[in-house]
């Protein structure tokens, strides 16, 4: 996609990924409410919006916050064309003065400064994920945008690093939910935050390009069932790995594999005469990807014809020094199929002599889900290798995360959004978030303490307390202490601006993240609260309140 780029401070940032991302994508009465600072000649007050959510989905205790970058990327480029103020204009009641016009025309970001947590963190309820400051109806157009840009991100990273705890990290996970997400941007954006949950990589080409996602994908059921038998192949040859020697026919030398391996008597008979035109789809396979043979064997019988047609061609391949891949299994009983595949494999290896022919690496799909993954675990498997599409991409067990965007401060006067819901009540003033870790190298509780309040220290005994129960708190000891919101826009303040980092380094912030959280706080099926606290002063969630 073609984007849009802005320079800040002599460096040239590009615009979003999406070029559909412009100010423009907004609720209308971002604008309105626009015009109506304006007219109150309160357009330039400054203001603070904190970004937060208020309930972890899919029924865990962690979310993964993601969209960063993006969001960053828009602030960096918003700036409104003739067109699109002249469609404003329409759009607004006719009542709107022209000097508004010339307003939104001059308007953009170099005045507001934002304050984010790293990408690629794990996030609990409450804390601000994004606070922004700067004239009240610049930054109160960003809110839609920003929401929508935060939403989804976090949403599906948290569903890929759920997957991926499930899985355990010895298992490669792939994202194939092309063809079932919402739409390209919806695609686009699930491949990406999949990868930076935990995911490997993804089937999305496009995807790939963009963000350099490794790929992987190898043949689907039409590919085996469009060949009817060996004697289509026409070309047959195929030269050994290092290029020594040719093999003119590999059918027949597959054939010889194929009779070898029916006689074994280890495998006591198990198949007799397999699908030939599945065998010719995975010969005609193997001539164009020897050094890459993933068969799906699954087309018509697992273990009488998919596994020793695959096993006939990886044996033709390893006489010209080639190492296949492995099998892939899209239906059936995934416990049963990967367990009887492995004992084949091992069989051949031992009976055969050939070395490593027990590892073939075997990957799953087949509409798979955490909780899929999970019984496979609880079961036994051998599968190494998991594509999850539908129930990954499109969050089926949940479909919003809920962010809220909402206003804390005003002219250096905090505000507060009442509500009869106490999840529903903002935390007012402008706050300061940290993480205090133990002696164990978890994270024991995030605190809230005002701009202008001391910081925790190290070794120091700080007083945590609920920001709305005053009889929920307790004393801390941290053995670190890490401050959360760091400085990703500075506007005119002339502070440091946090770098953006690669998608690799955001990925393994967030692994490395999981790996710092206390496991009954990640853990699938009840999991313990993470606490979100105030200190003890009258900065949040006391005095400020009133």
């Amino acid at each position: 996609m073609e984007a849009k780029a802005s320079q800040n401070a002599g460096r040239v940032m590009d615009g979003p990924t999406n070029p559909m991302v412009t100010p423009l994508l907004t609720d209308l009465y971002q604008f309105t409410m626009a015009y109506a600072y304006w007219k109150a000649g309160k357009h330039n007050e400054r203001a603070v919006f904190d970004l937060y959510f208020r309930k972890n989905p899919f029924g865990g205790e962690f979310t993964v916050f993601a969209g960063l970058e993006e969001c960053i990327k828009l602030i960096a480029n918003f700036k409104l064309t003739e067109e699109e103020v002249s469609f404003i204009h329409k759009s607004l009641p006719g009542s709107c003065e022209e000097g508004f016009l010339n307003y939104l025309r001059e308007i953009d970001c170099s005045d507001v400064e934002v304050y984010a947590i790293s990408e690629g963190t794990v996030v609990f309820p409450k804390v601000p994920l994004l606070r922004l400051e700067g004239p009240v109806a610049v930054v109160q157009l960003l809110e839609t945008p920003v929401l929508n840009l935060v939403n989804f991100a976090s949403l599906v990273t948290t569903n890929a690093a759920r997957h991926r705890l499930v899985a355990g990290r010895p298992k490669m996970l792939f994202e194939f939910g092309l063809r079932r997400a919402q739409g390209p941007d919806g695609a686009i954006g699930a491949s990406k935050y999949c990868y930076i949950g935990g995911f490997d990589a993804t089937s999305n080409v496009a995807a790939g390009r963009l963000f350099g996602i490794p790929l992987r994908g190898t043949h689907s059921h039409a590919f085996v069932s469009s060949f009817m038998s060996p004697d289509e192949i026409l070309e047959r040859s195929l030269c050994s790995s290092d290029g020594s020697n040719t093999c003119e026919d590999f059918v027949t030398l597959v054939h010889s594999w194929l009779s070898k391996i029916q006689w074994l008597k280890s495998l006591g008979g198990i198949f007799g005469e397999t699908n030939q035109s599945e065998l010719a789809a995975f010969i005609s396979y193997a001539l164009a990807f020897p050094n890459n043979f993933l068969a799906l064997v699954d087309t018509y019988d697992v273990i009488r014809s998919g596994v020793p047609n695959f096993c006939a061609v990886a044996l033709a391949l390893s006489d010209l020094g080639y190492r296949a891949v492995g099998i892939r299994l899209d239906s059936g009983d995934l416990a049963y199929l990967s367990s009887e595949a492995r004992k084949i494999f091992h069989t051949i290896e031992k009976e055969l002599g050939v070395p490593g022919f027990g590892k073939m690496i075997i990957t799953a799909s087949n509409d798979l889900n955490e909780e899929t993954l999970d019984a496979l675990r609880k079961q036994g498997h051998e599968v190494d290798c998991f594509g999850i599409g539908t129930y990954l991409v499109t969050c089926y067990a949940q479909a919003a995360l809920g962010c809220v965007f909402k206003l804390v401060e005003i002219n250096n006067q905090p505000r507060i959004k009442l509500s009869e819901d106490v999840s529903k009540v903002s935390i007012p003033c402008k706050k300061r978030c940290y993480r205090l870790y133990g002696k164990e190298g978890y994270s024991l509780v995030d605190i809230m303490t005002g701009e202008n309040e001391p910081c925790p220290k190290v070794g120091e005994r700080i007083l945590c307390r609920h920001p709305f129960s005053e009889s929920k708190r307790a004393y801390v000891v941290p053995k670190r202490v890490e401050e959360l919101l760091k400085c990703y826009w500075p506007g005119k303040s002339g502070k440091v601006r946090e770098e953006l980092p690669a998608l690799q380094d955001i990925r393994d912030h967030c692994i490395k993240q999981l790996e710092q959280m206390r496991p009954d706080h990640i853990r699938r099926l009840n999991p313990t609260p993470y606490k979100v606290q105030s200190n003890d002063s009258n900065g949040v969630g006391g005095a400020s309140l009133t």
